[in-house]
């Protein structure tokens, strides 16, 4: 992988792994054929909140947004700001859909596709939050390029915040912590790691909703780790 181009999504990463699991049934079918191209990210233009609300208030971005259980909590929390939801994996989609549906939000946009495809068109310094919550380990140390919490998209997501805005990222495996505190290293002169102590990255922060994979992890018996960085002056 390689960041010498931190506009370009084709520099950075690439989408690995399945994108459907389980046959959707027909009211799921449904949210995809209707729902969906109501709430879809245009394919073209930038990705700010006024092109996607008509109104410019902060901009949230979710990476890999599972079921959207996270996504829709906050945007339910905070109906004044804007939420961009990204996530491959047809049955996902469909659950955040459903959240979305049920209750009855106006602002959120959501991608079926690799986020750092719409990320790439946020224009650099318009988000105020991004979210990487539980992303796939890719635990072998051949797949580590693979990670998302790797210099290039890391440098994309540094772009794309504004100063003070905030990175959170949340895993259970320890493969991906160590990787990841290891690559968060090297970005010092990005991020500030916003910790006063273990219990800081032991305990799930206020506004941070739990999601089904979080809740799977707890009930093996994993430990999960939560990160909160903010965005240092360029």
């Amino acid at each position: 992988m390689t960041a010498n181009k931190p506009g370009d999504p084709t520099t950075l990463n690439r989408l690995y792994g399945r994108t459907q699991g389980r046959t959707l049934r027909q009211g799921q079918q449904e949210l995809l054929d209707t729902l969906l191209p109501a709430l879809s990210v245009p394919e073209e233009g930038p990705v700010t909140s006024d092109a996607l609300f008509g109104r410019d208030v902060p901009l949230h971005f979710e990476i890999g947004m599972g079921a959207g259980e996270h996504l829709a909590a906050r945007a339910d929390m905070l109906p004044d700001h804007a939420f961009v939801g990204a996530e491959p994996f047809v049955n996902g989609m469909v659950g955040a859909l459903g959240h979305v549906r049920d209750l009855g939000m106006t602002n959120v946009r959501l991608h079926m596709g690799d986020a750092l495809e719409v990320l790439a068109r946020v224009p650099d310094g318009a988000l105020s939050f991004v979210y990487l919550l539980h992303p796939d380990p890719w635990k072998k140390a051949r797949h580590a390029k693979r990670r998302m919490m790797n210099d290039g998209p890391l440098d994309m997501i540094a772009a794309k915040l504004k100063p003070g805005g905030e990175f959170r990222f949340g895993t259970d495996h320890p493969v991906y912590l160590r990787h990841a505190l290891m690559v968060m290293r090297r970005h010092t002169h990005q991020f500030e790691w916003l910790i006063s102590g273990p219990k800081d990255f032991q305990t799930r922060p206020g506004g941070w909703t739990e999601t089904r994979y979080e809740r799977k992890a707890r009930r093996q018996g994993h430990e999960v780790w939560y990160f909160r960085y903010r965005r240092k002056e360029p």
